[in-house]
């Protein structure tokens, strides 16, 4: 038998008094959940955070005086602990404030549950009980304040052996990923030789406020991956929602509602295992921050068939699973921080930039 999960306290914050009522009744509905307090704008919580020391803060973002965004980043400073983004609306324009949050130190976002009339709301339901439980086990990091110290600097490793050119770089991430896409991105240069391909598991409804996020903070295009197209050099393209999405040996984008993997779809697996079999030693894979093993074994399958296979390391991981079960099985030839995985990939895609004219 297995034994009962831990018990977790909960700091709900949100300006609105329905939604405040509704997430602790979500809550409290799964036996080991307690709320400890409500806040109902950035103060009341960086108050109550400090009084009731929850293992998780629940984060509206829109909220009068101290927003979403500007709490989670004086809650990390201070008092650091696991922030779950929760909001009722996942539309393009919104998306950017919650991945401002997520860039501040928040470990995950999720779409905010309806009433119990909703036909959504045991499903929406159940995906904020598990986000919040597993966030609660989350090792969490004090951010110092903005201009208190540099950036680090990351020199550029020797270049991996090269199998022939690179054609292809695909990238999988899962929970933590945003952040972790961003600081890898902009480490890339620019314009990227070839195309690079991401499935970031996500909610629904948020990957393309995701694209114009990371076109916006890395300087890298990006966009939503499209079907039969020719995939371009420069651009980053993300899987979208609900299709498994691959790359041709021809270099055409695959976008098709194929089964789901690991309960996932879009799954890394999918992608990953494509690339191995579609480019070879001419593709490399990059597996980042997340949850669970999708994409693990693939990674492993891209290092055999020659590829350059990279695997985010456990200290700069929001959660180590992913990348963790593919250091495990072998599969990564670099390990490192993002910024470090973007260095080796800046190595690879340097000698295929154009040369300028003399």
């Amino acid at each position: 038998m297995n034994p009962p999960p831990r018990p977790i306290t909960v700091l709900v914050v949100d300006d609105s008094g329905v939604s405040r009522e509704l997430l602790a009744r979500v809550l409290t509905s799964e036996p080991g959940i307690t709320v400890v307090g409500y806040a109902c704008n950035g103060e009341e919580a960086l108050a109550l955070a400090a009084e009731k020391n929850p293992d998780v803060v629940t984060m509206d973002v829109h909220m009068p005086g101290l927003d979403g965004f500007e709490t989670t980043r004086r809650i990390m400073e201070s008092q650091p602990r696991p922030i779950v983004i929760v909001s009722a609306n996942f539309t393009r324009d919104d998306v950017p404030k919650m991945l401002r949050a997520l860039e501040a130190g928040a470990v995950a976002a999720v779409e905010k549950p309806p009433g119990p009339g909703s036909p959504a709301h045991a499903r929406l339901a159940r995906e904020f009980i598990d986000t919040v439980r597993a966030m609660a086990d989350v090792r969490v990091i004090r951010r110092w304040p903005r201009g208190r110290s540099g950036a680090q600097r990351h020199e550029c490793p020797p270049a991996p052996p090269a199998h022939g050119p690179l054609r292809l770089v695909v990238v999988g991430a899962s929970t933590g990923g945003p952040p972790a896409l961003q600081r890898m991105l902009a480490g890339l240069p620019k314009p990227c030789p070839v195309p690079i391909v991401i499935v970031q598991h996500i909610s629904a409804g948020f990957i393309e406020g995701l694209a114009d996020w990371l076109t916006a903070s890395t300087g890298l295009p990006t966009r939503l991956a499209q079907h039969g197209e020719l995939a371009p050099a420069g651009t980053a393209l993300l899987a979208p929602d609900g299709l498994q999405t691959a790359v041709s040996r021809e270099g055409r984008i695959i976008c098709q509602p194929a089964p789901a993997e690991h309960g996932l779809r879009p799954a890394v697996s999918f992608l990953f295992r494509a690339t191995a079999q579609n480019f070879g030693a001419r593709a490399a894979g990059v597996l980042l921050t997340g949850m669970g093993r999708d994409g693990a074994e693939e990674l492993k399958l891209m290092r055999d068939a020659g590829a350059v296979t990279l695997a985010q390391d456990q200290g700069s991981s929001i959660i180590h699973g992913m990348p963790g079960e593919a250091i495990r099985l072998g599969a990564a030839t670099h390990i490192g921080s993002p910024e470090r995985l973007a260095a080796v990939l800046h190595t690879m895609l340097t000698p295929l930039l154009p040369h300028p004219s003399p």
